[in-house]
């Protein structure tokens, strides 16, 4: 394990990086995947230290063929904080981002604490409300080349996410139809289902995962269970929306 001043001196580096949207080389530092979640924690403290505060997780990796590709057995994840919240039918500026691209997903949102190893019964039970979410995900890293321990140590490449209308969670979210599109062209189709078979078991997950990272699901928290769909870069000008089957839309436009 790296010396803790070596992994805070990666936190500035990659918390510069997003800050400033400013492209930085692949970690040349061997890092091991427990060194990659500290120096994501060190990079979101400092964001709390400027005054943000977390407003929940999101997942990474739930695609079983992604979790393949990469040789993985477990998915990741990353934290959320309320400057990465962008209103529903809001704007981001491109300028802001380095690699911006999007991600179709499914949100949580937590009535109940859900902490360590939970029953699926038992993470139903703590949702109030699910909603459409998009997550827009930016890799700070130059050419949009990175290892593992590089994309967790950049907060699992998270940089926003916004959410739609809030539903009741007693509808039947686990096979959805989803549409993604860009300036009113559909371009990527598929189904909520494709996030771990089912999105409740990836909150499972992220109940496990974040008390393993020592934290604690909270009441009020959300929860961005991954990607349904691969993720479509973003071009200053366009117009994203998704649509989802009985949970409704969610929408924003990318500025200059």
């Amino acid at each position: 394990m790296l010396e803790t001043v070596s992994l805070a001196a990666l936190a500035e580096r990659l918390d510069d990086a997003a800050r400033f949207a400013r492209a930085v080389p692949q970690l040349s530092e061997p890092l091991t995947l427990d060194d990659a979640y500290e120096v994501q924690r060190l990079s979101i403290a400092r964001r709390l230290e400027r005054g943000e505060h977390r407003t929940g997780m999101k997942m990474g990796f739930t695609s079983k063929a992604k979790m393949v590709q990469m040789g993985l057995s477990e998915l990741i994840w990353g934290r959320l904080t309320n400057g990465m919240l962008v209103d529903d039918g809001g704007a981001i500026e491109f300028a802001r981002y380095v690699h911006p691209r999007v991600e179709p997903e499914i949100a949580f949102l937590l009535g109940r604490p859900l902490a360590g190893r939970v029953s699926s019964v038992e993470a139903a039970a703590a949702i109030e409300a699910v909603a459409p979410a998009l997550e827009i995900i930016d890799s700070r890293y130059e050419n949009f080349k990175f290892s593992l321990t590089d994309v967790v140590a950049d907060n699992s490449s998270s940089s926003g996410y916004v959410i739609g209308n809030w539903n009741d969670p007693s509808v039947d979210y686990a096979n959805l139809g989803m549409i993604l599109e860009i300036d009113g062209r559909p371009v990527q189709i598929g189904s909520s289902a494709a996030i771990l078979d089912h999105p409740l078991r990836s909150l499972v997950a992220a109940a496990r995962l974040a008390a393993a990272g020592g934290e604690t699901l909270r009441p009020g928290d959300v929860v961005m269970a991954g990607g349904a769909t691969a993720a479509e870069a973003l071009q200053a000008g366009g117009r994203v929306r998704l649509s989802v089957e009985a949970l409704g839309d969610v929408s924003f436009f990318v500025g200059a």
